[in-house]
C-alpha cells in the first residue's frame, strides 16, 4: 500500500471498508499520526539484517513503516484479531512480512525463536500494546530470556514509569525491579490520547529496553531472589524485617533477617522501597546463603 495508513482518512476508510468497530475488549486503538510511527521507528534503530517482531498490527500502521526500514531481515507481525489478519494480507503482499494469527499471551517464546530461525540473528521488538495486558507480555517476553536485543513498547504512561522508576518513589515497585534485572529501560516520549483512533482515557508513553548482557547483580538465586521482591513490595508499607519475617511466600527466620540487615548496615526500620535493584540482590544473597547454612 502506497498511502500512509496512520492517518485519520485512510484509517477510518480501512476501518468502514471492512465494515470493523474496534473491539474495546482486545484494547484496539489504532495509531493516526505518522510523527509517532516515525519516532517508534527511529527508536527501533533497525539494522540491516535485523530481524523484527511485532505484537498486534492491527490495520498495519505501524507495519507498514517498519517494512519500509527492513534490510536483509524479516517482519513476523503476530495479531489475535482474525479481522486484522485478512486486512493485512490484502494490504501487504511483502515477501520481507511474515503474519502469525496467534494470541500472543498463548506463545512459547523459546519455541517462536527456535522455530523461525531467530536464537542466533540480531532481533528487535516492536509493539503498541493492549494497555490491559501490557504488563504478561512483557514479563513472558524478558522471563523467557529470548535473544531480543532492544525491545520498543507502546504503553501507558503509569506503566512505563513504573517500569523506569528509580527506589523511593510511589511508582517504584517489583515491576521496576524485575524489569531493569533483565533491561536498560529510558521512557522516550510521551504521546496524548489524539494519536489514536479510538482516543483511550489515559496518556501513553513510547519506552525502549536495551536487553542487560550481564545482569546488574549475579544473584545466588535468582529465583529467591523474586521472592524476595515480592515479599518486600506484596507489603511495602512495613519495615523490611517485618515484610521479610510475613512473607507467605518464604518461610524466614527472624534472626537470619536481623543479622542479614545488621551485615549490610541496613536499619531494621528501613522500607524495601528505599532500596535499589543492588542492594536487594545483595541482601537476598545473604539471606540465600544464611538459609543453606542452616539447612547444612
Amino acid at each position: 500500500m502506497n498511502k500512509r495508513i496512520a492517518t485519520p482518512t485512510v484509517t477510518k476508510k480501512i476501518l468502514a471498508d471492512n465494515q470493523i468497530k474496534l473491539s474495546k475488549a482486545l484494547g484496539q486503538n489504532f495509531l493516526i499520526d505518522g510523527n509517532i510511527i516515525d519516532k517508534i521507528v527511529n527508536i527501533a534503530d533497525i539494522k540491516r539484517g535485523d530481524q523484527i517482531i511485532e505484537i498486534g498490527p492491527g490495520i498495519g500502521s505501524l507495519t507498514q513503516a517498519l517494512l519500509e526500514q527492513i534490510e536483509e531481515g524479516r517482519l513476523f507481525a503476530i495479531e489475535k484479531d482474525e479481522r486484522m489478519i485478512k486486512i493485512l494480507k490484502e494490504l501487504f503482499q511483502d515477501e520481507k512480512l511474515s503474519l502469525i494469527h496467534r494470541d500472543v499471551l498463548d506463545i512459547d517464546w523459546p519455541q517462536f525463536f527456535t522455530g523461525n530461525d531467530l536464537m542466533d540473528k540480531p532481533v528487535k521488538l516492536v509493539a503498541n500494546l493492549p494497555y490491559y495486558i501490557t504488563t504478561p507480555i512483557i514479563m513472558g517476553l524478558l522471563e523467557a530470556r529470548v535473544p531480543v536485543g532492544r525491545y520498543v513498547f507502546m504503553v501507558q504512561k503509569e506503566v512505563a514509569k513504573r517500569m523506569a522508576a528509580k527506589p523511593g518513589g510511589k511508582d517504584y515497585g517489583a515491576l521496576s525491579i524485575a524489569v531493569q534485572y533483565y533491561t536498560k529501560p529510558e521512557i522516550c516520549h510521551i504521546v496524548p490520547p489524539s494519536v489514536f483512533i479510538p482516543q483511550p482515557d489515559v496518556k501513553s508513553a513510547i519506552i525502549k529496553l536495551e536487553t542487560n548482557k550481564i545482569p546488574p547483580v549475579q544473584l545466588e538465586d535468582e529465583r529467591f531472589f523474586f521472592q524476595i521482591v515480592q515479599a518486600i513490595f506484596q507489603q511495602r508499607r512495613k519495615n523490611l524485617k517485618n515484610s521479610l519475617s510475613k512473607a507467605a511466600n518464604i518461610k524466614l527466620d527472624k534472626g537470619l533477617i536481623e543479622k542479614s540487615l545488621q551485615e549490610l548496615g541496613i536499619p531494621e526500620g528501613t522500607r524495601g522501597e528505599m532500596l535499589g535493584l543492588t542492594e536487594i540482590g545483595v541482601l537476598s544473597n545473604i539471606l540465600f546463603k544464611g538459609m543453606e547454612d542452616k539447612v547444612n
